[in-house]
């Protein structure tokens, strides 16, 4: 798996979904005018972008691993503090910020629970931190009929159903044991309609996560079949993608 791909292949891979959760995920996290917020896993910038508009590029930083990601959300948000780091080792002082948001990036953490404990000593006494994943257990994230065409073919293949965060309740249990009160998990939804079936597919074919992974491991027969699956599974276009995330919400003691 690999997320050291071109911006615009995240865009258009889950770019176009991510940004539809930026807003809910501000408001889980009770962004307002005044506060400082950090966004971990921040990507080429979704929600960089929400935090920007609500608090001003000044009062916002974000953290990635992947350097192209840096380098697009540095172009994408001039003022804001990117740097290149990881969710377990927040390159911040303690209680920097108001609050402290990752989106889609828990379940690639390599230990969740260090990533949050980061997260929350990075944020003030009484601050916020707030995270969300696709519901891939539940097979309702915007991959879902993906896998089921994946293992329909190949039985053998791993899915996402099993990362960190990704059932229900789970990201509620990784936010207790990294020491965070007063937890609370909801849901989030994206809707995005496809006009095509192409424009479905084509991006799955950028390499990106763990799905794009799969796809570049497939020779042309079997890449073909996978595709005319999915459309069978998707059918007609245009189609709509609805898809739900597990958000969940603590408090920094």
């Amino acid at each position: 798996m690999s997320f050291n791909v071109a911006a615009g292949a995240y865009d258009r891979f889950m770019g176009r979904y991510s940004r539809h959760l930026a807003p809910q995920m501000a408001d889980l996290g009770d962004v307002a005018a005044g506060q400082r917020a950090l966004d971990v896993g921040c990507g080429p910038g979704a929600l960089t972008s929400e935090l920007v508009a609500r608090l001003g590029a000044a009062s916002v930083a974000a953290v990635d691993p992947s350097p192209p990601f840096v380098e697009a959300a540095r172009e994408r948000h001039p003022g804001v503090d990117v740097r290149e780091a990881s969710a377990d080792a927040l390159p911040f002082d303690d209680g920097a910020f108001d609050t402290a948001l990752a989106q889609l990036v828990v379940h690639f953490m390599p230990d969740p629970v260090a990533g949050l404990r980061e997260m929350a000593r990075v944020t003030r006494p009484g601050g916020v931190v707030v995270a969300c994943v696709w519901d891939h257990a539940g097979g309702e994230g915007p991959l879902g009929a993906f896998w089921n065409a994946v293992r329909e073919l190949d039985p053998t293949a791993h899915d996402e159903s099993d990362l960190p965060g990704a059932r229900r309740g789970h990201l509620q249990q990784l936010f207790e044991a990294a020491g965070l009160h007063d937890v609370e998990e909801t849901s989030l939804d994206s809707r995005v309609e496809h006009p095509t079936f192409e424009d479905w597919w084509e991006p799955f074919t950028g390499g990106v996560g763990p799905a794009g992974a799969y796809v570049a491991t497939l020779d042309e027969p079997r890449r073909n079949a996978l595709r005319d699956r999915c459309r069978a599974l998707l059918g007609p276009a245009p189609f709509v993608i609805t898809a739900r995330a597990w958000a969940a919400r603590g408090t920094v003691a």
